[in-house]
């Protein structure tokens, strides 16, 4: 079972947890990307995220249903992520996998994030305590320094 989003509004974890909920399932792991108030050593203040939503729900529909050929089709698997500004602390992602047992649950939900992070049209501004912003690279392209 797959449920993707884009959202102008909150993410609200308890809707991914609800979305993975299963009986015969006996992990669920819930991951949560907030923005956070510093980066490479600048002061963050905020964060905007630019997307193309029909794009962004593609990729995100083949992402999940690839999990569902490596992981199994009885996972349950959910994907969301925000658009606009967003303030540090607000969560920009969630991502969730429920299963029957926790190494594929585990496996599923890293898979969720990394995926995402190369290959959604996700464009991120950071914006700076000084008043400055910037665009910043996209996941390949940084320096895993």
């Amino acid at each position: 079972m797959i449920h993707v989003d884009i959202s102008e509004s909150v993410l609200d974890p308890l809707v991914a947890l609800d979305h993975c909920a299963a009986d015969s399932h006996g992990a669920a792991d819930l991951f949560i990307g907030r923005v956070r108030n510093l980066n490479e050593g600048r002061p963050v203040t905020a964060v905007s995220y630019d997307l193309h939503p029909v794009l962004c729900r593609n990729v995100f529909e083949k992402i999940c249903s690839e999990a569902l050929e490596q992981w199994g089709e009885h996972i349950h698997v959910f994907l969301a992520h925000r658009q606009g500004r967003l303030d540090v602390g607000e969560a920009s992602v969630i991502a969730a996998v429920s299963s029957p047992h926790r190494a594929h649950s585990f496996e599923a939900c890293r898979y969720l994030v990394e995926q995402m992070k190369v290959r959604a049209p996700i464009w991120k501004q950071e914006h700076y305590v000084d008043g400055d912003s910037e665009w910043i690279k996209g996941h390949v392209l940084r320096n895993p320094a």
